[in-house]
């Protein structure tokens, strides 16, 4: 049994993490401020003999007080807001979640010898102009724009993981993730899967941002916390950043056209201006999750869609 922390539990991936590793029989704690949670996603568990959950700012010292004498065994840092309208929404609160928001997180499992799982992005990749993108790649970033308070903060705690692995031997990897959907999702939260039946599920037309041309590669929410568990798992190896994600590439328009199909909906796909330093492709190398962590996605796209689609219509009432 392992006792875990998880920053950001009660959001998108969070959740369905708290479920698989209650599942498993082992102990979690959560801390989330809620500002992109919600504790809708958790609250079946907060009842749980094996669950603690915490309403609290990793930034704020004070909130973790009683988190210091707890002997995590893992801890996850999915704690920032992650979707284009989120982290518009929420600039400042991004970049302090992957800045001292991580500093103090490193610090609890240097203190508690925890091992920490670092939810890094696909992002800091930027627009690429190599593709797909492995991990040796230093990226195409903006560090000045609307974007840049996500993609900086995250290539800054990408940074700052550095540090204390070779300063102090914290046990750290991270997980650059890629395009993520599944139960749980917000219905708002300005991603791609979720615009997509939302707009077909309620009859309006489903929007495009530019040629819907560009890429991306969608990997369903259960695959994704596989790949963070065998991560997690990963105690001496000397490899620290994993891409995880599906290398299955997807037009914008392919995905539209499927979510018509699977949805039986009569919405029209409209196209408006692409957003600025919207990347145009988006597909991860994970040759490396492969062989070292034995790991790959496997649910195929049409089955997520279509778990994803029915989670829509029961939770949010669509």
């Amino acid at each position: 049994m392992q006792t875990v922390l998880i920053a950001g539990g009660a959001g998108f991936i969070g959740s369905n993490l708290t479920k698989t590793l209650l599942d498993q029989g082992d102990t979690v704690w959560i801390i989330d401020n809620l500002i992109t949670g919600r504790k809708k996603n958790i609250e079946q568990y907060l009842n749980h003999d094996r669950l603690h959950f915490i309403e609290g700012d990793i930034t704020n010292p004070t909130a973790l007080e009683p988190l210091q004498t707890v002997p995590f065994t893992i801890i996850f840092h999915l704690a920032s807001p992650a979707s284009p309208i989120q982290y518009a929404n929420h600039p400042e609160e991004t970049l302090l979640a992957s800045s001292t928001g991580t500093r103090h997180l490193l610090q609890l499992a240097r203190k508690t010898k925890a091992r920490l799982v670092y939810a890094s992005t696909s992002e800091v990749y930027g627009d690429p102009l190599e593709h797909p993108q492995k991990e040796t790649y230093w990226g195409n970033v903006n560090s000045f724009g609307p974007r840049s308070c996500y993609d900086e903060a995250k290539r800054f705690g990408e940074a700052l993981c550095y540090t204390y692995i070779h300063r102090d031997a914290v046990n750290v990897k991270i997980a650059r993730i890629f395009n993520t959907y599944g139960p749980n999702m917000e219905q708002n939260d300005g991603r791609v899967v979720s615009n997509f039946i939302t707009q077909a599920l309620t009859g309006k037309p489903i929007t495009i941002y530019g040629d819907g041309k560009q890429t991306r590669s969608f990997c369903f929410v259960d695959d994704m916390v596989a790949g963070l568990m065998a991560l997690s798992q990963t105690k001496e190896i000397e490899t620290t950043i994993f891409n995880l994600g599906n290398p299955h590439e997807r037009t914008m328009l392919d995905i539209a056209q499927q979510v018509l199909a699977l949805t039986g909906s009569q919405s029209t796909i409209v196209h408006k201006d692409k957003p600025v330093d919207d990347p145009s492709r988006r597909k991860p190398d994970i040759t490396r999750a492969k062989t070292i962590l034995k790991w790959e996605p496997n649910v195929h796209l049409e089955d997520g869609l279509k778990k994803t689609i029915a989670y829509f219509k029961k939770e949010v009432n669509l």
